[in-house]
């Protein structure tokens, strides 16, 4: 697999609560340069980007990164950022482990009614969840007509595995695609990740890890 298919499927990503807007600047110009399929910043970036960088695909996340906001305070947050495409929300985890289910499907119908037809990629933390708990998600991600189910955070205990790829693809509907973000160090990682189903990646370190022979990645 060659570098600009694994850059065409890169959400790549800038969320460090120091990021700066020299960082936030460096991250859109490789972006550009190497055809990433977005951006993935912090919605207070968001307005300043899409007005310096107008034909860059800006992707940015709600509720993040612990998912325990009110629903009102993440549709505020969507309203907030109309100027991203594609929006990576964080679960009610809390709900989760409740067995509260329909509350999270009726939660993310909303927010999908808020995006319409922007992305809405719905992070369900694995690294929290049992998995009877991720199957249960993976209904409420296709019933709410989500377009993604993203598998972390990148601040949690852990990142992306295979084995939560292949759970997903065993329990979601056909119209839901996958994402995986935060643990993938090397480019054999991203391959590994692509060729099981993954139709994007969250990594901060992409452009390292592919133009530097050998190079490592931290994570999200």
């Amino acid at each position: 697999m060659d570098d600009p298919t694994i850059y065409g499927l890169v959400d790549h990503t800038l969320l460090s609560p120091t990021a700066t807007w020299e960082e936030i600047k460096q991250i859109c110009n490789e972006a550009l340069a190497y055809k990433t399929a977005s951006i993935c910043i912090p919605p207070s970036y968001v307005k300043r980007v899409k007005q310096e960088f107008p034909t860059i695909n800006i992707c940015t996340v709600i509720g993040f990164p612990l998912g325990y906001s009110s629903t009102s305070s993440k549709l505020a947050e969507i309203a907030d950022a109309s100027d991203a495409n594609e929006f990576d929300v964080v679960i009610n985890i809390g709900n989760a482990k409740n067995n509260n289910f329909d509350a999270i499907t009726k939660e993310l119908a909303e927010l999908k009614t808020a995006v319409g037809s922007k992305i809405l990629k719905v992070i369900i933390e694995c690294c929290y969840l049992t998995a009877e708990e991720k199957i249960a998600l993976c209904k409420c991600v296709t019933q709410s007509g989500a377009d993604y189910i993203k598998t972390s955070t990148g601040f949690g205990t852990g990142g992306a595995t295979l084995e939560d790829i292949r759970l997903f693809k065993e329990h979601i509907g056909p119209n839901v695609k996958i994402k995986a973000a935060g643990g993938m160090k090397t480019r054999e990682d991203f391959i590994a990740f692509i060729n099981e189903g993954c139709s994007r990646l969250g990594t901060s370190s992409a452009v390292k890890v592919l133009s530097t022979e050998g190079g490592t990645s931290s994570g999200y």
